[in-house]
């Protein structure tokens, strides 16, 4: 399914955010959020670069979809399902905003982010992260993500990816 007929959901959270998907002019707030992610616990490389500076062409156009969390329009967090094929997405660029930490959003938005999946037929999610990521594996953890063997691990564009996790869907 091509972005253009992804199912656009709007979710309200608890705590006043509302989780969508991408619209034309999110692309700064996409690559801002994940920058200031990035640069607090890793280094940019070139993937990032690549993904961060046109989410369009590397995200949405091959089938994939972002989804965006605002708290009165302002942008506070971004998701990436990036596609990979067979009804299988990448959960990748998730971040929240420092100041909105703590709150509880990033399991929100992984929620909706999982809903925005399942709606556009993915039967599989993967991710990847790392060990310096506690919190949020425990967010994988707790919304049905499991660790996956090594041999069921895809080589890595990313150093720092040391954790591979997958959720079945069907």
């Amino acid at each position: 399914m091509n972005a253009s007929t992804t199912p656009s959901p709007v979710q309200s959270s608890p705590v006043g955010v509302v989780f969508r998907t991408f619209q034309p002019g999110d692309e700064v707030a996409f690559r801002e959020l994940n920058e200031a992610w990035i640069a607090k616990y890793f280094v940019m490389e070139a993937q990032d670069r690549k993904v961060l500076g046109d989410p369009v062409a590397y995200v949405l156009r091959p089938g994939g979809q972002i989804v965006m969390a605002e708290r009165e329009g302002r942008p506070v967090g971004c998701c990436a399902l990036v596609a990979m094929g067979e009804n299988t997405f990448e959960v990748a660029k998730m971040t929240i905003i420092e100041s909105e930490r703590g709150l509880g959003l990033g399991k929100q938005l992984l929620q909706a982010v999982i809903d925005t999946g399942v709606a556009m037929g993915a039967t599989r999610l993967y991710l990847e992260t790392s060990t310096k990521l506690v919190n949020a594996i425990h967010v994988y953890e707790l919304l049905g993500f499991r660790h996956l063997p090594p041999e069921k691990v895809h080589p890595s564009p990313y150093s720092r990816a040391d954790v591979f996790m997958e959720l079945v869907l069907a």
